[in-house]
C-alpha cells in the first residue's frame, strides 16, 4: 500500500536527521526508528500503520532537542504539543509545515492529481489529503531541519516570539525569519546513496 511507502520515507527521514545531527543524545532513538521500520511492513490496516507512526513521532521528538545546539534557555521545546503551542519550537513547527503543505499541493497540481485525494490521511471536504501525505516524508528533512536552522544559527530568538496566556507564537518578523530559513532548505538538492547488485553505492540526487 502507498499509505505504507509515505510512513517509511518519514521514519527513515526522521532517522537520518537524528542520526546526522543528534550525536548520543538521540542514539537510542535511532536504533528504536530502525525497529518501528521493520514494523512498518507487516502492519495490514491503516489503523496499525497510524499506530507505528505516531510510536515513531513520539520517539523522534523525544530526541529533538538534541538537535538545538545553540537554542540556550530562550527557544525551548518540551515535546510536541498543538493548540496552542506551548514552547517556541512548537510555534514554529506547524508554519514550516503549512509552506511545505503549499508547496505539495502546488506539485501535485503540476502532476496533473487531486491534492484532496489522500491514502495516508483520508480525503475530508476542504482537506488537502494527498497533498498531506506527500509532505509526511519531507518534514523531517525540510520542515524540521529549516527550523533547528533558523535556531541553531541564531537566526530566531526571543525577540522573535510572543508569549501570551500560555501560548506562544512568531512575531511577524519571526514568520519572515523562518520563511527565509524554509527557503533556503528547498532550494538544496538532496543526496541519498542507492547501493548497485555488487553492493557498491552510488550517489542519486532528487531536488527538494
Amino acid at each position: 500500500m502507498l499509505a505504507r511507502a509515505f510512513v517509511v520515507g518519514k521514519i527513515r527521514n526522521q532517522r537520518t536527521l537524528l542520526r546526522r545531527h543528534g550525536g548520543d543524545g538521540a542514539a537510542v532513538a535511532v536504533g528504536q526508528l530502525a525497529g518501528l521500520i521493520t514494523r512498518v511492513e507487516s502492519v495490514g490496516t491503516l489503523g496499525e500503520l497510524l499506530g507505528v507512526e505516531g510510536a515513531a513521532s513520539r520517539l523522534y521528538f523525544g530526541a529533538l532537542p538534541s538537535l538545538l545546539k545553540s537554542a540556550g534557555d530562550e527557544l525551548t521545546f518540551e515535546g510536541r504539543n498543538r493548540r496552542p503551542p506551548k514552547d517556541p519550537i512548537n510555534a514554529m513547527l506547524p508554519f514550516a509545515y503549512a509552506l511545505l503543505v503549499r508547496d505539495t499541493t502546488v506539485a501535485a497540481l503540476a502532476a496533473g492529481l487531486d491534492p484532496q485525494i489522500g491514502l495516508l490521511h483520508q480525503p475530508h471536504f476542504g482537506r488537502p489529503s494527498l497533498a498531506l501525505d506527500l509532505a509526511e516524508e519531507l518534514r523531517p528533512l525540510v520542515a524540521d531541519s529549516a527550523v533547528i536552522m533558523a535556531v541553531n544559527n541564531g537566526e530566531i530568538r526571543e525577540r522573535d516570539i510572543v508569549r501570551r496566556g500560555g501560548a506562544v507564537a512568531l512575531t511577524d518578523t519571526g514568520r519572515k525569519k523562518l520563511v527565509r530559513a524554509y527557503e533556503r532548505r528547498v532550494s538544496v538538492t538532496l543526496r541519498s546513496r542507492s547501493t548497485t547488485a555488487s553492493g557498491s553505492s552510488t550517489p542519486s540526487t532528487s531536488a527538494t
